[in-house]
């Protein structure tokens, strides 16, 4: 899932659970490129750590990755994150609280769907009443 600046979401997009995260950001972002504003910012973990994903969001889709780098990766000490990358990753607790708050309906917890459009369906159920009580 995808959200903006506030915690609202923005795209989303279900998957198997057998491929790696680094090769599914890029169907998330191709879902929702209309609605993101130019030179926007992605905040993800150490599983988007990939010089592949960092050059397809940057080139392609203008938008910077910002994670941290992986402690095994041969870059250099200038490559971690400034100042002002640290101030914009302390914000990724409004993604984990998304997350929090669609937890809380019983049917996203653990997937009893079989298809995945039943369980996209109740995904975006969630989300909708969650934007509801925001709003």
């Amino acid at each position: 899932m995808l959200t903006d600046e506030h915690g609202l979401p923005v795209s989303l997009h279900i998957e198997s659970a057998s491929p790696s995260e680094v090769k599914l950001i890029e169907p998330l972002v191709d879902c929702a490129i209309t609605s993101l504003p130019k030179n926007a910012r992605l905040l993800y973990d150490k599983a988007a750590d990939s010089e592949s994903l960092r050059w397809f969001l940057r080139e392609i889709q203008c938008v910077r990755l910002i994670s941290p780098y992986r402690k095994r990766r041969n870059e250099t000490a200038a490559r971690r994150l400034n100042k002002r990358d640290r101030n914009y990753y302390r914000k990724r607790y409004r993604v984990e609280r998304t997350f929090a708050w669609l937890k809380n309906l019983r049917r996203l917890q653990v997937r009893h769907e079989y298809n995945p459009q039943n369980y996209k369906a109740f995904w975006i159920v969630g989300i909708l009443f969650t934007m509801l009580k925001k709003l």
